[in-house]
């Protein structure tokens, strides 16, 4: 009798349960929109969605440049009702949603990654004052603030801990906007990601005197037939400066090609010091976009903010993709733990829930989390890079060998042709778009092509579990006066059992080679001399199983993923089609002039 009595109990609880979840949100919270007055007095468009229920409950802000309709106080938004805020729905969070300055339905102008500090005004200071207001008018808020954000939302977050304001408790910047000249969407280490670039600039061109709006006006750019054909029809950025035209930040940045104190304004983890606010950490070893923001961001604040709680999650998920299923990506299904679901409960939910609710949910968050594929477990660490992890240099060789011991031949090398006209392909068929799932392709697709040199390690005794940057350094000399430089690491799979032969991508990542002394100091190749090119690749996370092999890649052109060099020392901003020529690379690997790969392994 007592069992039965306890299955109708739990029974009916868990009717109870669903027909919560099953609710939708406009018959549990209340709806309002304000247009909050900021310092300058100019309003922001703010939506705040509060609980019916009664109580006191925390706010949590998603500022964004996106716009935050449906507009109308009658009207929520689909993504309340499931999905990544439903979590926050169900958890009696007050959510407020705002359009940044010059976006949307708020007021001003809108600038792009608008330095901390420009003028009386910047995001931090309108984060401040939206947090004032709310603080003091919303009923029912009990007085603690956080923000939260993914991508360029990620970047208004930081802005929201830097903002100093007493009552932000937590923020978790995901995937953030940290610096557009050394990763993110715009360049990395000084080329420019020009399918990401030129698409994503076009669709966010903001012309001045913005009037408020719910659509913000938008040019159509069509990448037809394909990218690929596409970029080389339009080959030069003067090209695209026509194409794009008006583009007041494109414009802009042609005048700042090398890392100058404009774009050193922009980065930032310049502005990370002495933040009061826990923070979470957030990105996806596989974001094709702003994989460098979450792992950068992540040591800044801790060099910069030691003080601060800094947790770190890092899984193997594309663009923002923990806030969905995040478990796949191309021919892989990393398992439920890389789940959406499984991030909110086990990360982001119980930080939230300990730092805005008081609740005592942080003991499950470590320092650090990081999810390795290949293996495909959680990690956890007291910091990033993990002090137990040692440095492994891996020697490019003779032969196309991969190997730890260092070269000992006198003279060693291997050259091939790098030609603008026929750059080598990141995906194997070029659409229409830059997929996401680049980021762990086969490249058996470049087989049998000259301008890509191949180095394999032999079959791995037992799983290698390697973490953190990859350090490139290459002895190279050039028959022209410059070049850009492309290195992957690749998981070679053996030749037999599941994905027999596949060259699964673990990561890639380039430098333009006149950077080689410094990004601030470009410096031209004297044809046939041997130098030194060192780069960092963005952080990886990956276990080589054993009996599969490591492969390195080098070559010249990634494309049209990153734009082409014209493998002359010039104005990339001026050059024409005719100045794009074919440059000879020298890949030394010999005694004195050792080519390397330096990774992390634990």
């Amino acid at each position: 009798m007592i069992l039965r009595r306890f299955l109708l109990l739990l029974w009916s609880g868990l009717l109870t349960a669903a027909a919560v979840c099953a609710q939708p949100v406009s018959s549990l919270y209340d709806k309002a929109e304000y247009r909050i007055a900021m310092r300058d007095s100019v309003h922001l468009h703010t939506s705040v969605y509060t609980p019916k229920a009664p109580g006191r409950a925390p706010i949590l802000v998603f500022r964004t440049p996106y716009g935050t309709g449906p507009y109308g106080a009658d009207k929520f938004p689909a993504g309340l009702d499931k999905g990544y805020l439903r979590s926050y729905v169900d958890r009696g969070y007050i959510i407020v949603q705002q359009d940044v300055r010059g976006r949307n339905r708020s007021e001003g102008e809108f600038m792009h990654v608008r330095p901390v500090g420009f003028g009386d005004v910047d995001e931090s200071t309108d984060s401040y004052d939206t947090v004032d207001w709310l603080v003091k008018h919303i009923p029912g808020n009990n007085g603690r603030v956080g923000f939260a954000g993914c991508s360029y939302p990620g970047f208004y977050a930081l802005m929201g801990a830097l903002s100093g304001h007493p009552a932000v408790k937590a923020v978790s910047p995901q995937a953030p906007v940290t610096d557009w000249y050394m990763g993110d969407d715009v360049h990395h280490n000084g080329i420019l990601m020009l399918s990401d670039a030129v698409r994503f600039l076009n669709s966010m061109n903001t012309p001045p005197g913005h009037t408020p709006t719910d659509r913000m006006p938008r040019r159509e750019l069509t990448f037809a037939p394909d990218e690929r054909t596409f970029f080389l029809e339009h080959p030069t950025r003067a090209d695209l400066t026509t194409l794009l035209a008006p583009n007041a930040f494109w414009e802009e940045m042609s005048g700042h090609p090398d890392y100058d104190e404009w774009w050193r304004a922009r980065d930032t983890r310049r502005a990370c010091y002495n933040i009061r606010s826990a923070m979470l950490v957030v990105g996806g070893t596989y974001d094709a976009e702003d994989c460098y923001g979450a792992w950068n961001l992540y040591r800044a604040m801790v060099r910069q903010s030691s003080r601060t709680p800094v947790h770190l999650v890092a899984g193997p998920w594309s663009h923002g993709a923990w806030r969905g299923d995040g478990r796949r990506l191309g021919d892989f299904d990393f398992g439920e733990q890389a789940s959406g679901s499984y991030y909110m409960e086990h990360f982001e939910a119980p930080f939230f829930d300990c730092y805005l609710w008081a609740r005592d949910t942080i003991d499950r968050l470590p320092p650090v989390a990081v999810f390795t594929s290949g293996d495909d477990r959680w990690h956890t660490f007291d910091r990033w890079t993990p002090a137990e992890a040692r440095r492994m240099t891996l020697y490019l060789a003779a032969g196309g060998r991969l190997t730890t011991e260092k070269p000992t031949a006198k003279n060693s090398s291997t050259s091939y042709l790098s030609d603008p006209a026929d750059p080598v392909p990141y995906v194997a068929a070029s659409g229409l778009r830059r997929t996401k799932e680049y980021m762990v392709a086969d490249q058996r697709f470049l087989a049998g092509r000259g301008d890509v040199l191949t180095f394999v390690s032999d079959p791995l005794p037992e799983n290698t579990t390697l973490v953190g940057p990859v350090e490139a350094a290459l002895e190279a000399a050039l028959s022209t006066s410059d070049a850009d430089f492309v290195v992957k690491l690749i998981d070679c799979f053996p030749d037999e059992g599941e994905k027999a032969g596949m060259q699964m991508l673990v990561r890639g990542d380039a430098v333009r080679g006149r950077y080689r002394d410094g990004f601030t100091r470009p410096k031209a190749f004297v044809p046939g001399k041997p130098e030194t090119v060192p780069f960092r690749t963005t952080d990886i996370a990956h276990t080589f199983r054993a009996g599969h092999r490591i492969m390195v890649q080098v070559q010249s052109s990634w494309f049209p993923l990153m734009e082409r060099s014209p493998q002359q020392f010039m104005d990339l901003w001026s050059c024409t089609a005719a100045d794009f020529v074919p440059c000879r690379v020298t890949l030394f690997h010999q005694r004195d002039r050792a080519s390397s790969v330096t990774v992390y392994k634990l």
